[in-house]
């Protein structure tokens, strides 16, 4: 399997880390999930859904953007709502947001590895 870099980050990733967790990136403290009007479009064809639907069911407004719902699992831990459970995968994987696309190479975490190392299991020192 192939490590990824990516520039002004001093970690890797190395995406077979994934097969031992159990979704550390679509769980845990409430946050943002935010999903563009494109990938809005994108999302409610893979589920075969209007728009509208989407954005009623499975979305909520914050300012002038779009998050995606999170589940409450307990007092301070949160679930993306297309994380599925059970599985410990994402449901929709092949219309995920680019922010779901781009983790961890957040510009959040360029100063933050250790941070993001205590997260995901894929995290590796380079």
């Amino acid at each position: 399997m192939n490590i990824i870099k990516k520039d002004g980050f001093n970690f890797a990733f190395n995406p077979i880390g994934c097969e031992s967790c159990e979704g550390n990136c679509c769980i845990g403290e409430s946050g943002n999930i935010w999903i563009k009007k494109e990938e809005m479009k994108k999302l409610s064809k893979f589920l075969n859904i209007s728009l509208e639907e989407l954005k009623t069911n499975f979305l909520e407004k914050r300012g002038y953007r779009y998050s995606i719902k999170e589940i409450k699992l307990s007092e301070n831990n949160y679930a993306c709502n297309f994380f599925d459970l059970d599985k410990k995968q994402c449901s929709i994987y092949d219309a995920r947001p680019i922010q779901c696309k781009t983790f961890p190479f957040w510009e959040y975490f360029k100063t933050r590895k250790n941070e993001v190392k205590e997260e995901c299991p894929a995290i590796i020192d380079i």
